[in-house]
C-alpha cells in the first residue's frame, strides 16, 4: 500500500501541469481537500431555501456533496482542470433575432462531459502509474462541488452569479477534477475580484438572484429550459424571449471576459442546429429527427417534448405570424406539454385563431394542464 501522506516526488507540480496541457487542458491547479470549507454551509442553505427546485438529487446527495472526503475518505488532494470554451461572438447578439433560437454557448458543440472525461482518464492513468496511487475523476456527473474546489485551487473565483470567473478565461471554462490519495503541494486560492460590479445580477431577465452570490434556480432560465419538467410557469415565459436551451446573460456581461480568448477546440464549434437555427424549422423535428440532430450534444438529454416546449415559448414571444401554421399543427402533438405550450403560443401570436381552435378543442382535451392553457388558468 502506498503511503497516503507522502509528498509527490515523481511528478513535480510543473510536470503535472505540463502533462495536463499536453493532454489538452488549458489550465491546471492543485488544492488540498483535507481542510474544512464554507461551501458545505452554502449548499445546505441553498437546498433548505428550496432554491434547487425539481433537482431532487441535490437534496438526496447533500451529505456526500458536503465535502470531497464525504465521497472518498482517502482523498487528500484535488487536481482541478479547465478547458476553455470561449465563444467567437457575443452570445447576446442573437437575442435581437426573435425568429432564431438562442442556445447556450456550452451546448453549441459536442457534449463537453465526454471530451473532458476522456482527457481526465488519460491524465489519471499516467499519474496513478507514476505514483502507484489511487485516483478518481469527475466531470459534473457525481456529487462533487467543482466550483468551490476550483476557487480553492486558484483557478478562479465564484462570482456574484455563483459561476466561476477566471482572470485568464473569463466565464468560459469547463471543469474537471481528479482526486488523489496523495498530499500534493497546493496552489494559492484565488480571491474575489467582483468588487462593486453588479452586471451579472442586473442583466438577469427573471431576477433569479435574491442577493449577490445566491441563485434561486427556480427562476433561472437555464434551470427552466433544461432541468424543469412540465409547463414553464407563466410568469417566466415572456422573459425567456427566444432562449430555448440555457441562458448566458449573466456570463456574457462579465467584464472579465475582455481577457477571454476564443476556444481552439473544434469539437465545441456550433453546428447548423445550434448556431441560431430557425424556430419554425426546429418545431418540425420529430422524435427521431430530434435525436439524430442532437446526437452527441447535451441538448439531447432534455428529450423532444421539453425541447419543443421551449421552442414554442420562443415562437410565442417572436411576434412572427409565419409560425402560426407550425403552432397549430403542434396542437395535435402526442405530448401534453407540447399541446399546452402550442395553445399558449397561439394565443400570443393570433388571438382570433386561438379562440377558434379553443372552441373546437378544449372540451375534448383529456389533459387538465392543457385545458388550463386553453382557459387561461395555467400557473
Amino acid at each position: 500500500m502506498p503511503n497516503l501522506h507522502r509528498i509527490m516526488t515523481i511528478w513535480t507540480s510543473d510536470t503535472l501541469k505540463t502533462k495536463a496541457r499536453e493532454i489538452g487542458f488549458d489550465v491546471c491547479r492543485v488544492t488540498t481537500v483535507v481542510d474544512a470549507w464554507a461551501a458545505s454551509d452554502r449548499l445546505k442553505q441553498f437546498v433548505s431555501a428550496g432554491y434547487h427546485g425539481q433537482m431532487g438529487w441535490m437534496e438526496e446527495t447533500l451529505e456526500r456533496r458536503s465535502h470531497p472526503q464525504a465521497m472518498w475518505p482517502d482523498a487528500r488532494s484535488a487536481v482541478v482542470l479547465g478547458v476553455n470554451y470561449g465563444p467567437d461572438h457575443d452570445p447576446l447578439q442573437v437575442l435581437d433575432q426573435a425568429d432564431k433560437a438562442v442556445i447556450s454557448v456550452y451546448a453549441k458543440g459536442k457534449d463537453y462531459h465526454d471530451l473532458l472525461k476522456k482527457r481526465l482518464k488519460r491524465l489519471a492513468r499516467e499519474f496513478a502509474a507514476a505514483h502507484d496511487c489511487q485516483v478518481k475523476v469527475f466531470v459534473d456527473t457525481a456529487p462533487l462541488m467543482e466550483k468551490p474546489l476550483a476557487a480553492k485551487s486558484g483557478l478562479g473565483w465564484q462570482g456574484k452569479h455563483t459561476n466561476l470567473v477566471s482572470r485568464e478565461f473569463g466565464s468560459w471554462l469547463f471543469l474537471g477534477v481528479m482526486l488523489t490519495e496523495l498530499e500534493l503541494v497546493s496552489d494559492a486560492p484565488e480571491t474575489d475580484h467582483c468588487g462593486s460590479c453588479r452586471a451579472c445580477l442586473d442583466v438577469c431577465p427573471t431576477d433569479a438572484f435574491p442577493a449577490p452570490y445566491k441563485l434561486d434556480a427556480r427562476r433561472c432560465i437555464s434551470y427552466l429550459t433544461i432541468e424543469h419538467d412540465g409547463a414553464i410557469p407563466v410568469e417566466f415565459r415572456t422573459a425567456m424571449g427566444n432562449r430555448i436551451y440555457g441562458c448566458d446573460d449573466c456570463l456574457a456581461v462579465c467584464p472579465w471576459n475582455k481577457f477571454a480568448e476564443t476556444t481552439s477546440e473544434l469539437k465545441f464549434a456550433a453546428s447548423e442546429v445550434t448556431d441560431a437555427p430557425d424556430l419554425g424549422t426546429l418545431s418540425r423535428l420529430s422524435d427521431e429527427a430530434f435525436r439524430e440532430a442532437y446526437s452527441g450534444s447535451p441538448i439531447k438529454r432534455i428529450k423532444r417534448h421539453r425541447f419543443i416546449r421551449n421552442v414554442l415559448i420562443a415562437m410565442g414571444n417572436s411576434g412572427e405570424e409565419r409560425f402560426v401554421p407550425d403552432i397549430v399543427r403542434l396542437l395535435d402533438d402526442k405530448a401534453p406539454i407540447v399541446r399546452g405550450m402550442a395553445a399558449w403560443a397561439l394565443r400570443q401570436l393570433d388571438p382570433n385563431r386561438f379562440e377558434t381552435e379553443k372552441n373546437q378543442r378544449v372540451l375534448n382535451e383529456t389533459d387538465a394542464e392543457v385545458r388550463a392553457e386553453w382557459q387561461g388558468n395555467a400557473d
